[in-house]
């Protein structure tokens, strides 16, 4: 997949395109449903697959909101967009200006002349242009103009419920893994630095890494201790990860620490990746470090246990 960082740098050599365009935050079970319509038309067809997002997030520039939380960095994004074996991703910087063009500048200016759009594959809610004005039915009507399909892929579902960004945005904000990853059609990503702590894990004979995330915008699930799986360098191992503000030895502001299990080794400097597996309680605050470090020791045979299981199945 080649990416391509706005659509000026996109050249398609006069080869049309099969396209889908959205943001695609968290690329759930739903995205991932429009992006294999999307191959499935490729396959039966001389078209390149093209993909359109947007950064940053479209809602974060228009409604100058920065508490807007995204289930995906770019880079995240990217990763697993690169798994479907699409042609190409055109990252386009989102601007005030860029969203000022009307739905009908946007097609017949970027999708058709730019981009040689054949076929449009959207989402059952998609609407774009100026002031979300355009919609399916334009849509119809510009691809008879222009002489493009358009096609639109219903809600993906799971037991009976649609599957959002916004839903799974709330269940990990609830520190509800099982349900988020469910919909994500994944295990939820957490992606960053290992840099130095306070060193307290190692003199209770639990040493921890710390994980620092660089993108303010990355949605961190809800506060306590969970399972994860960690991947650095080439290796990997499972581990307990604590997200919240350390009550016990008087931390100040959230970290991310993880306890890799059965790993001995100095990661500091290095990327570390978690998927989120499964959330085991909420943080507490002990009354010493004795009752801490016991409550680690079960944790610890918690993870273990429902890891054992995970491997049964």
């Amino acid at each position: 997949m080649r990416v391509h960082q706005s659509i000026e740098n996109y050249d398609p050599k006069k080869e049309s395109s099969v396209l889908t365009i959205g943001t695609f935050d968290g690329v759930h079970i739903g995205h991932q449903k429009i992006i294999q319509r999307l191959n499935e038309i490729k396959s039966n067809s001389q078209q390149r697959s093209v993909i359109l997002t947007f950064y940053p997030h479209p809602r974060r520039v228009l409604d100058h909101r920065n508490d807007i939380k995204m289930l995906t960095t770019l880079d995240e994004k990217i990763q697993l967009l690169e798994k479907f074996g699409l042609d190409d991703l055109i990252v386009e910087p989102f601007t005030k200006e860029f969203s000022r063009q009307s739905a009908l500048d946007f097609v017949r200016n970027i999708l058709v002349l730019k981009l040689h759009l054949k076929k449009l594959v959207i989402g059952y809610d998609h609407q774009f242009g100026k002031n979300r004005e355009g919609n399916f039915e334009q849509l119809i009507e510009y691809g008879e103009l222009y002489d493009f399909g358009v096609e639109k892929i219903s809600a993906q579902e799971i037991e009976h419920v649609s599957v959002s960004s916004t839903k799974i945005r709330k269940a990990i904000e609830n520190g509800d893994m099982d349900t988020a990853n469910k919909y994500l059609g994944y295990n939820y990503l957490l992606t960053g630095e290992i840099v130095k702590g306070q060193g307290i894990g190692r003199k209770i004979e639990f040493p921890t890494v710390n994980l620092n995330i660089s993108e303010d915008f990355k949605l961190i699930p809800k506060k306590g201790v969970y399972v994860v799986h960690a991947k650095f360098r080439n290796e990997s191992c499972f581990g307990i990860m604590n997200i919240g503000f350390r009550p016990t030895v008087g931390g100040k502001g959230q970290t991310i620490e993880v306890h890799l299990l059965d790993f001995n080794g100095d990661l500091y400097g290095m990327g570390m990746q978690l998927e989120v597996l499964t959330r085991l309680r909420d943080e507490k605050k002990f009354e010493n470090i004795d009752d801490l470090k016991e409550q680690i020791g079960k944790d610890e045979l918690l993870a273990r246990n429902w890891l054992s299981k995970l491997d049964q199945h």
